[in-house]
């Protein structure tokens, strides 16, 4: 295993941070409320940031996400990336490739995802072939909630056969939902919303009927849990840098709070859990894109980031003393977005129970 960037991955995590660091201001954050900042968004765009993901694969998605999660900074990078841009690139075709993605690239499409709840969704007729050879259908059923819904165009959405499909939002019933953290979330509601099938009609596969073949539903599932531990990796790591900053210039009994042994400890505690969600998602994303087996990788990550990643932001709010219950301080970001991470794709528990039989079977194999 190599973690070590290439040249490509680290040009576009430097320049990520300097967007992210000279946009991602208190300031902005606070005018954003639960929307996208549009002016961040823009600017990620125009710098091909969004698109380089093509080229720089999952590990280059995760270090950019890393620097989105410092800042907690109010783009949808990551549902565009994890639930249009890569499932499309992989899994659409070239008509759909080459309609959809100049979109994604540029930020005119903004895409999420309804694939945690497939059970909720069924195809309430039989899929056909439309123009340009489209397979199309019409979906029924209500997902309790999707991150950055509102300020989406598109929904990928995955039925209870977990084929995929994609979704006008416009053409969907959209509730607003408060989450933890402040992002545009709603609650999805389709009636015979017309939808598109991502990827090949039927008539046009010899081997696997899409009716039975449910791995690019899994494939984006594992590449979404890879994204979003990302994510919380750098949501721990700038929750942790507010934290030693704050000990390591306020004062108690005429000495800074990091002389203190139960401070230090804390933060380092604090420092290996970001550091564990970091490699983790660092060894999941490598062996994604080396098209190596990842689906137990991917959990392993998933449930790094859900336990660990609920410690530090706990460890950064309380390292913070007093001020750090103060909601409008910037560490109480970090503390939202962090205990949102925590349950978005699972929590701890459920993560731990699907690894364990996705293991059990692969041992009766």
């Amino acid at each position: 295993m190599d973690f070590t960037p290439t040249e490509e991955q680290t040009a576009a995590r430097e320049l990520a941070a300097r967007i992210f660091g000279d946009l991602s201001t208190p300031d902005r954050l606070a005018a954003a409320g639960t929307g996208t900042d549009i002016e961040l968004w823009k600017a990620l765009c125009a710098a091909g940031l969004v698109a380089a993901v093509e080229d720089i694969g999952l590990l280059g998605l995760v270090l950019l996400l890393e620097e989105q999660g410092r800042t907690t900074a109010q783009v949808p990078f990551a549902a565009t990336c994890a639930y249009g841009l890569l499932p499309l690139v992989a899994h659409g075709t070239d008509e759909q490739r080459e309609r959809l993605l100049p979109g994604l690239r540029d930020g005119a499409v903004v895409a999420t995802g309804a694939v945690t709840e497939p059970a909720a969704v069924r195809a309430r007729s039989g899929p056909s072939v439309g123009a340009a050879g489209r397979e199309e259908g019409r979906l029924t059923g209500t997902v309790g909630w999707v991150p950055w819904l509102r300020d989406a165009t598109h929904v990928l959405v995955a039925d209870e056969d977990r084929l995929l499909w994609w979704v006008r939002v416009a053409d969907a019933e959209t509730e607003p939902v408060h989450t933890t953290a402040p992002w545009s979330a709603a609650r999805l509601v389709l009636d015979g919303t017309p939808a598109e099938r991502v990827g090949a009609p039927s008539a046009q596969l010899e081997d696997t009927p899409p009716a039975g073949d449910t791995r690019p539903y899994e494939h984006v599932l594992t590449e979404s849990r890879i994204a979003f531990a990302g994510l919380q990796a750098g949501v721990c790591a700038g929750s942790l840098a507010r934290a030693v900053e704050h000990t390591t210039t306020r004062e108690q009994f005429g000495r800074p709070l990091s002389t203190n042994q139960g401070v230090l400890i804390r933060a380092a505690d604090a420092h290996m859990d970001t550091e564990v969600i970091r490699v983790t998602a660092y060894e999941a994303a490598w062996r994604y894109d080396e098209g190596l087996p990842c689906a137990t990788h991917a959990l392993t990550a998933a449930w790094w980031a859900s336990e660990a990643g609920k410690r530090v932001v706990h460890a950064g709010q309380h390292l913070h003393g007093g001020i750090g219950a103060d909601v409008d301080h910037p560490v109480h970001r970090h503390f939202l977005w962090g205990r949102q991470l925590d349950a978005y794709q699972g929590c701890g528990s459920e993560v731990l129970a699907e690894l364990g039989a996705m293991l059990a079977k692969e041992g009766d194999q």
